[in-house]
């Protein structure tokens, strides 16, 4: 069983990283891929970089290069629907794109030709995963729904707004999942992936994001991973 373990953002990478005895650099498509054993399990972890191509093309690597069996995303993202507040967990059962909109020819949201707007998570995965979560950090409040994706940072209180309003299932929104989830359905891979709320993807948004990325993001990457991996 191969794991590929995928974070957005250099912190939480390098958390990642520092976990694995023996990691080995390999170089495909542009990125760096570091192949190793965490706990006795086979292990690449990568940095997707942001956004929804960067995360597809990053996909589709792992499984045709790399040949991994499951891939895990963790990283952050902006709060959404109320009582998902700065510092909770969300741990994805399924992702939309919120910036996608092939209307007339297909409803809103929906991916033409999939008929339908919604890519679920692998449930066994996922629920591997959300135990994990309540294993690495006791006592956060851990949400498990709905997570919107799409090539825009959201930091406005208007944006917000619309956006649960369009979504009022939506516990929170970022850049990549989405992507992640449609190409593991292509290739039948089992996806499942975590976030931290750094922010409520509003006017404060941008300070807040920064500030979590350097203060709790890694370490909570790093304390999932261990969870998840049998540490």
């Amino acid at each position: 069983m191969r794991t590929a373990i995928v974070s957005a953002m250099h912190e939480e990478l390098s958390a990642v990283l520092a976990l694995l005895p023996d990691e080995r650099r390999q170089v495909a498509g542009g990125r760096e891929f570091w192949v190793g054993h965490l706990h006795g399990q086979e292990v690449v972890a990568v940095l997707s970089r942001i956004g929804k191509v960067a995360a597809a093309t990053t996909a589709v690597a792992l499984i045709e290069r790399f040949g991994v069996d499951r891939i895990v995303f963790t990283g952050v993202a902006g709060g959404l629907a109320p009582g998902v507040n700065r510092g909770d967990v969300v741990v994805a059962d399924a992702f939309l794109q919120h910036d996608l909109d092939a209307s007339p020819l297909f409803p809103r949201y929906e991916v033409p030709l999939y008929g339908t707007d919604r890519f679920p998570t692998d449930p066994a995965l996922t629920g591997q995963l959300a135990a994990a979560v309540r294993q690495a950090l006791h006592g956060a409040h851990v949400h498990r729904g709905l997570v919107v994706s799409g090539d825009r940072f959201v930091a406005s209180a208007p944006e917000s707004l619309a956006l649960q309003q369009a979504l009022p299932d939506a516990l929170a929104v970022e850049m990549e999942g989405a992507a992640f989830a449609q190409v593991c359905r292509d290739y039948g891979v089992p996806f499942a992936a975590v976030r931290t709320v750094s922010d409520r993807a509003d006017d404060a948004a941008h300070g807040d994001f920064l500030s979590f990325i350097d203060e709790v993001a890694s370490r909570h990457s790093a304390a999932i991973v261990r969870a998840f991996l049998g540490g």
